[in-house]
C-alpha cells in the first residue's frame, strides 16, 4: 500500500495547531504574569528581562504539554501500526486518516505523540526527585552549619563519602535491574520519603507550638497527607490507588535523591555558616527563640534565593541525566516514551532514518535550556536583592 504524505507546510501547521491548548494556557498564564508582576513577588520579577520571559516561556510550554498530553497526541505513545514503519514525517495514518507528523520509529509509533508523552514521565521525575534532595539537603544542612561541630563533622564526611563517587558510576550501580530484587531501593525511599514529613512537623512546630489551635491542625494535616503519599510510593498501600510509581520510576528516583542531596546539605551548610552571624540572628537568639526555629524562620528564608536558582539548575541536571540513563537502557521500561529511551531507540538507525531521533533531542535540549535561563534571571534577581 503506498503511504500518503502532506506537505511539509501543512506538518508545521498541524503542529502548532495540535498544541492549541498549551497556546491558550500560555497566553492566560503570561498575559496575567505581565498584568500583575509587580505583585507576584520574585516571580513577577522574572518579567523585567528577555532572558526571564524566555525561561518561563519554554518552561511553561512543556508543562502545559505534560499536562494537556492526551489532547495533544493523535495516538497512544505505545500503539503500532504496521504500515506506518520508518516513514517520514508527514505520513497519514490510512485507517483514522490521522497524521504522524513527525514520522514513526521502527516499531511503527507515532513520534510525535512519544515526544509529547515523554515530557510527562519528565516533568514528573525531575522536579519531584529535586524536591525530594531539596528537602533532604535542608534537613541536614541547616544543624551541620548552625550547630558545628561532631554534628558537621559527621554529616559532612557521609556528604563527601557520596560525593566522591562518579555520578554515573553512582547511577549505574542503583538503576541496573537486578538491584530492584534486594531490598535496597525500599529501604532507600522509606528513609528519604520521611524527610519531608520531618521538615515540615518541625517548620510548623516551631512556629506555632504557642497556638494550638492552628498547631494541632498543619500537624494532622501533614501527617495525614505525608503518610498518605508515604505509604503509595514506598509501599504502593494507598487505599485510593491514586498514588503510585513503578518499580523502575521508583529506583531512578532514589538514585536522584541519593546523589543530589550531598550537593544540596553543602549549599545549605555554607550558606547556614555565613547568615548565622548576621544581626537579626543574634536579635532572635537574644529573644530566646530555639535553634530550629532560628534555622526554619531566620536562616532559611534569607538562603532561598541561591537554593531556587540551584534547584533550576539541578532540574536540568537531573534532566540530562534520566535522557543519559534513557539512552543506555537503564531505569524505564525499554517501551517507555521518555525522551532518552527514544533517543537510544533512534539511534540505532540513525544513518537511515533521522528523523525519529531529532524530536526527542530538541524537546530535552529545549527544556535544559529553559531551566538554564530561568536560573540565570533568578540569579540575577537575587543579586540586585
Amino acid at each position: 500500500m503506498q503511504t500518503e504524505y502532506i506537505s511539509a507546510f501543512d506538518v508545521v501547521i498541524g503542529v502548532l495547531w495540535r498544541f492549541w491548548p498549551v497556546w491558550v494556557a500560555l497566553i492566560l498564564v503570561m498575559g496575567a504574569s505581565f498584568t500583575y508582576k509587580k505583585r507576584l513577588g520574585l516571580y513577577g520579577q522574572l518579567f523585567d528581562s528577555g532572558v526571564g520571559i524566555a525561561g518561563v516561556f519554554i518552561c511553561l510550554f512543556w508543562l502545559f504539554t505534560a499536562i494537556f498530553a492526551s489532547t495533544i497526541s493523535p495516538f497512544d505513545p505505545l500503539a503500532q501500526v504496521s504500515v506506518m514503519k520508518d516513514t517520514l514525517p508527514g505520513a497519514v495514518e490510512p485507517a483514522s486518516k490521522l497524521v504522524y507528523y513527525f514520522g514513526g520509529d521502527k516499531l511503527a509509533r507515532d513520534v510525535f505523540s512519544r515526544m509529547v508523552y515523554g515530557s510527562q514521565i519528565v516533568l514528573i521525575i525531575a522536579p519531584a526527585a529535586t524536591g525530594f534532595a531539596l528537602m533532604v539537603g535542608i534537613t541536614l544542612g541547616l544543624p551541620a552549619g548552625y550547630y558545628g561541630g561532631k554534628i558537621d563533622t559527621l554529616l559532612s564526611f557521609l556528604a563527601n563519602l557520596v560525593l566522591a563517587f562518579p555520578v554515573i558510576l553512582l547511577f549505574y550501580l542503583l538503576v541496573t535491574p537486578g538491584i530492584m530484587d534486594t531490598p535496597i531501593p525500599y529501604a532507600m525511599a522509606g528513609l528519604f520519603f520521611l524527610f519531608p514529613i520531618i521538615f515540615f512537623c518541625v517548620l510548623f512546630w516551631t512556629r506555632y507550638k504557642n497556638r494550638p489551635d492552628r498547631l494541632y491542625i498543619l500537624l494532622g494535616i501533614t501527617l495525614v497527607l505525608g503518610g498518605w503519599i508515604y505509604a503509595g510510593l514506598v509501599f504502593d498501600k494507598d487505599p485510593l490507588h491514586i498514588v503510585h510509581i513503578d518499580p523502575n520510576q521508583l529506583n531512578i528516583f532514589v538514585a536522584v535523591v541519593f546523589a543530589s542531596s550531598p550537593g544540596v546539605f553543602r549549599i545549605v551548610r555554607g550558606l547556614t555558616m555565613d547568615i548565622k552571624t548576621r544581626d537579626y540572628v543574634a536579635a532572635a537568639q537574644t529573644r530566646g527563640e530555639s535553634p530550629w526555629y532560628i534555622m526554619l524562620w531566620e536562616i532559611l528564608p534569607n538562603a532561598r534565593g541561591p537554593l531556587i536558582v540551584d534547584a533550576c539548575l539541578r532540574i536540568g541536571y537531573t534532566t540530562i541525566l534520566l535522557g543519559t540513563l534513557g539512552y543506555f537502557g537503564l531505569g524505564l521500561a525499554p517501551e517507555s516514551p521518555d525522551w532518552g529511551t527514544a533517543i537510544k531507540d533512534a539511534s540505532r538507525l540513525l544513518r537511515s532514518f533521522i528523523h525519529p531521533a531529532l524530536p526527542p533531542t530538541i524537546a530535552l535540549m529545549s527544556f535544559v535550556l529553559g531551566l538554564n535561563l530561568l536560573a540565570d534571571s533568578l540569579r540575577e534577581q537575587s543579586m540586585k536583592d
